[in-house]
């Protein structure tokens, strides 16, 4: 079965989910509470972009399709936060998991963005994160530690995230 059919499936279970922190017990990737893992990715201009080149920073990590409605509606929004709170230390990788690139690029030439854009056509970074759902959002603390996990997103989701994000940025 395919990554994209396996998110599916789980997006499909999440239906009517609204953003939630999730905890687990014991700590294992993805969870809050846990060191976040290591991500090497390339963006759209090819470069190698790390988790660790953040160290320091607050870091959205959000996990996106250009098939998942929702997650088209987020993307400009997690662009404009990232506007707003990059210069106080937040960065966001918005991790696209298309398994062809085709179809993500697509999508990102009608919209415009300043947020770094990484690819994982096969999914070894959702794994490493333990995704159940698309889109899902990680924040990261300054230390590397993952202090928030979402599933789903609303309306609601982005002043979510601000309102994490201002906290880690205080801290």
């Amino acid at each position: 079965m395919s990554l994209r059919s396996l998110v599916y499936l789980a997006l499909v279970a999440c239906v009517g989910t609204s953003s939630i922190a999730i905890q687990a017990q014991p700590r294992s990737a993805g969870t809050p509470g846990a060191t976040a893992p290591e991500i090497a990715l390339n963006d759209d201009r090819g470069a190698l972009v790390r988790l660790a080149d953040s160290k320091g920073h607050v870091v959205l990590i959000d996990f996106w399709a250009s098939w998942c409605p929702p997650c088209k509606t987020a993307f400009p929004k997690l662009d404009a936060l990232y506007r707003d709170l990059h210069p106080r230390g937040l960065d966001v990788l918005a991790i696209n998991v298309d398994e062809r690139r085709g179809d993500a690029t697509a999508f990102l030439q009608g919209q415009p963005h300043v947020m770094p854009v990484l690819f994982d056509p096969n999914g070894q970074t959702p794994r490493a994160f333990a995704v159940r759902g698309m889109p899902t959002s990680v924040v990261v603390d300054r230390a590397g530690i993952i202090r928030f996990t979402h599933i789903g997103y609303t309306e609601k989701t982005v002043d979510l995230y601000r309102h994490e994000i201002e906290r880690l940025l205080g801290e």
